[in-house]
């Protein structure tokens, strides 16, 4: 019965967990643009910068209507490319966001940061970054660019990152008309360059992990030296090599960075003809991790367009 209770409970957090950290990235991102950019006249990239270029022109007030009013189209086109489930989760996003800016815009306004351009760059834009982050994690947006990108890339082949990247030049360069100073919008690119950095890190995860992928005529004695000195778990493919024809074994490790010098030693103390490929995981899960597989996909898809994102910076 105790048994019972503790799965039921699990289950419980596990589904809740996503809203509540949604919201708490959309408390993280919203003091990020009300107490460090707005204050010093810097923008965000994409649909959030067009918003904030209205709410400098028009009134800071107006900056949650604008965010939201802009997103729509978005929201209509990730309804009919991408389904129900990430606009529902994108709508919270976008609904935490904006009751967030409101609050603190109306009742904190001696939070603003006025200080130094490197404090408000690195500081606010490690904020946002951690915000937008959780969000975007968590299966939530608030920015209708990366939708764009999404669509223009199934219909086109380009990357999602070139869509952000270039939609981003038209913004940040309309800030420059729009304010008739370019200086601002120079500092928000360095500013938007740090919270990619930042989100990276948050969406991906602070331990970084590779898969190995190793060809090698001794095989055996390597898969033997992996389970037992190094004790990994691995995984035996079979392949055939295309010149050669000839049928060998294709060994499959995940490993830790840390760990990556000493399997590459001990593979080539055993072979140093040994062919290894290595490359990085955003994400390693399993069954027994509790994920039920609803909503993945694009929350998967999420956490690659800012990987996109950085490649092209």
């Amino acid at each position: 019965m105790q048994a019972v209770v503790s799965a039921q409970n699990k289950h419980w957090f596990s589904n809740i967990l996503p809203y509540l950290t949604i919201a708490i990235g959309a408390f993280l991102a919203a003091f990020a643009l009300q107490v460090f950019l707005f204050p010093n006249r810097l923008i965000d990239g994409g649909i959030v910068g067009l918003a904030m270029i209205g709410a400098y022109t028009f009134g800071k007030s107006l900056f949650a209507p604008l965010l939201f009013l802009l997103n729509i189209p978005f929201l209509f086109l990730a309804y009919r490319s991408i389904g129900k489930g990430f606009v529902f989760y994108m709508l919270y996003a976008l609904i935490t966001f904006s009751l967030w800016s409101v609050a603190i815009h109306h009742f904190a306004p001696g939070w603003e940061f006025h200080g130094e351009t490197l404090e408000v760059v690195v500081v606010g834009g490690a904020i946002l970054g951690v915000g937008l982050g959780l969000i975007i994690r968590y299966g939530g947006c608030t920015d209708g660019t990366e939708i764009l990108g999404i669509i223009i890339n199934n219909k086109t082949g380009i990357t999602v990152g070139q869509v952000i990247l270039i939609c981003n030049i038209f913004i940040f360069g309309a800030a420059g008309l729009a304010f008739q100073d370019w200086h601002p919008p120079l500092l928000s690119l360095i500013t938007y360059i740090v919270v990619i950095k930042i989100m990276d890190a948050v969406i991906v995860g602070l331990d970084e992990t590779k898969s190995v992928l190793i060809i090698s005529k001794k095989s055996k004695e390597i898969t033997q030296a992996i389970i037992h000195e190094l004790g990994l778990g691995l995984t035996i493919m079979y392949g055939r090599g295309g010149f050669s024809g000839d049928e060998r074994e294709i060994i499959y490790v995940i490993v830790e960075r840390l760990q990556l010098a000493e399997l590459k030693e001990l593979i080539y103390s055993h072979d140093p003809q040994a062919f290894i490929a290595i490359e990085n995981l955003h994400e390693v899960a399993n069954g027994n991790q509790g994920h039920n597989g609803k909503g993945k996909k694009w929350r998967k898809l999420l956490g690659n367009i800012f990987s996109f994102s950085s490649a092209t910076k």
